[in-house]
């Protein structure tokens, strides 16, 4: 295999974007929350949401100590907030496991509620400096195309732990960095639609490149659309809940939606999943207290 490292590491220092979790003393707590809101979401959209965030709970002691409400609640439009939840969670188990201290053992950090391999790792690895593969989508189509020469990655394996295994330098800040720049690679150069190969450090010895950009297929899941779908319902009920200063009427909470079979599924499923809390007709954001429900209001 080529030596893929050193070019990256060189094209990293040059290149890499000025993003707050790759500062120099950026906290440990900081690289948790933003690589929980990283999923799924941009990242001009998570760097003001992270700020606000970590001015207003600098530590997960400080997360822990309020209502998981206040955390569904400060999440506002980041969509899929169950991540909120799930952080909530954790920080307290950070706090009563960890004595509220972010662990940088990936086995302790997976066994924290909402974190998976690649979070654990990002955390071990970006804040704490250990030596481990990291693999995010970006990652992994760097390593399709410069690798194994295809257009686009396959589903999610394991072999792709192996893969990133086998680029990385011994050292392990070498090999922090030749993580970092994978990703950054993927997000800004070999994008998925329109890769920019003439500025891509890996072009001279890249597979995919080599043998005439062959287009291999796409077994990427899609979304679905979200326009009409039972997420924009759940979002909508959650934005009403947040907006409240007080507990709702269930049969006001989205009275108005076009769908009501579709309103009824959101706001089941978000008891479901803990995200609203139902009792006696009236709905609320989980843990709030309010003196009375304000029923007609």
């Amino acid at each position: 295999m080529p030596d893929l490292a050193t070019p990256l590491i060189a094209w990293y220092r040059d290149n890499a974007r000025d993003l707050p979790w790759r500062r120099p003393g950026f906290p440990a707590w900081g690289t948790l929350v933003s690589e929980f809101m990283l999923q799924q979401t941009p990242v001009n959209r998570v760097i003001p949401h992270l700020e606000a965030w970590l001015a207003r709970w600098p530590a997960p002691v400080d997360l822990a100590a309020d209502p998981p409400a206040e955390a569904v609640r400060q999440w506002a439009n980041l969509g899929y907030p169950r991540r909120a939840l799930w952080l909530h969670r954790a920080a307290t188990e950070i706090r009563d496991r960890h004595g509220g201290v972010v662990p940088h053992d990936v086995d302790a950090l997976l066994a924290l509620t909402g974190i998976g391999d690649y979070t654990a790792r990002a955390v071990a690895v970006f804040a704490y400096g250990r030596r481990h593969p990291v693999v995010d989508t970006n990652t992994r189509r760097v390593l399709a195309r410069a690798v194994e020469g295809r257009s686009q990655p396959g589903t999610p394996a394991r072999r792709d732990l192996s893969a990133m295994e086998a680029i990385l330098p011994p050292d392990d800040d070498a090999a922090g960095i030749v993580n970092a720049a994978a990703m950054e690679l993927g997000a800004t150069v070999c994008t998925a639609r329109t890769p920019r190969c003439a500025a891509c450090p890996l072009s001279a010895t890249c597979a995919w490149r080599a043998a005439g950009y062959p287009d291999t297929g796409d077994a990427r899941r899609r979304q679905a659309r979200y326009e009409g779908s039972d997420r924009q319902a759940r979002g909508a009920v959650l934005r009403e809940l947040r907006d409240a200063a007080h507990d709702l009427p269930q049969e006001s909470v989205l009275a108005g939606w076009p769908d009501a079979l579709q309103r009824d599924r959101a706001i089941d499923s978000l008891v479901s999943d803990g995200l609203v809390e139902a009792s006696e007709g009236v709905l609320r954001l989980p843990g709030w207290v309010s003196p009375r429900p304000r029923r007609g209001a």
